[in-house]
């Protein structure tokens, strides 16, 4: 399985090839993501790798964690997340690693996962697609609701999955197979054309696609 990198989103923007294309794209700031732990098949039943990013202060790291990263000696990091990975890849990784940005190249496409903008309790025609019922003389205060929600004498339940108003957003969203445009090793930049799910300066996490087409 493919290595996740985390990264911060930075914003949207658009750059100019030399043929003059304006392309829309996300800019990813890759800081270095450490190797803090190895999980193995014998010892844990899984093979696994932590990566540490994003700085912590050493007054609000919690004794737990601090000795959790001393064993790698890395610096305590904000986030800490695992990807599951094959027992060769894993061997050739060192504790205390640090990855850049450098492990994608352009031309690349990757599959970008981030928690997606919270949009609060949110009606059907915001959260759903709904259709706005015709504002005539026989339609009142009804024109943002849906519709009836009844199965009929059978079974005679509201069907699970039925939609309806909800708290929107806020969930994890993976967009897929998105093109890797430019890399900019120096500045630890990832520009990926297209847009990203996430706000300015969420976590998002970045692996080579899993599509083949």
């Amino acid at each position: 399985m493919p290595l996740q990198l985390m990264c911060r989103k930075v914003g949207n923007t658009q750059i100019f090839t030399d043929a003059g294309e304006c392309i829309p794209v996300t800019v990813l700031e890759a800081g270095a993501n450490t190797v803090v732990q190895k999980k193995t098949e014998d010892k844990d039943g899984y093979t696994a790798v932590q990566l540490g990013f994003g700085d912590r202060k050493p007054g609000r790291t919690p004794k737990a964690l601090a000795g959790h990263h001393e064993k790698s000696g890395a610096p305590a990091h904000r986030f800490l997340r695992e990807s599951r990975v094959t027992p060769e890849e894993a061997e050739a990784l060192e504790l205390g690693q640090r990855l850049k940005i450098d492990v994608f190249a352009v031309g690349q496409h990757v599959d970008v996962t981030g928690t997606s903008k919270g949009r609060g309790f949110s009606g059907v025609v915001k959260r759903h697609n709904f259709a706005v019922k015709r504002r005539t003389h026989g339609t009142h205060e009804n024109t943002r609701h849906g519709g009836a929600i009844g199965a009929g004498a059978y079974p005679g339940r509201v069907i699970k999955g039925m939609k309806m108003a909800g708290q929107m957003g806020a969930s994890q969203v993976t967009v897929k197979n998105l093109e890797v445009v430019r890399v900019d090793g120096d500045r630890g930049l990832l520009y990926v054309r297209g847009s990203v799910p996430g706000h300015r300066n969420g976590l998002v996490r970045v692996q080579t696609t899993k599509k083949t087409n």
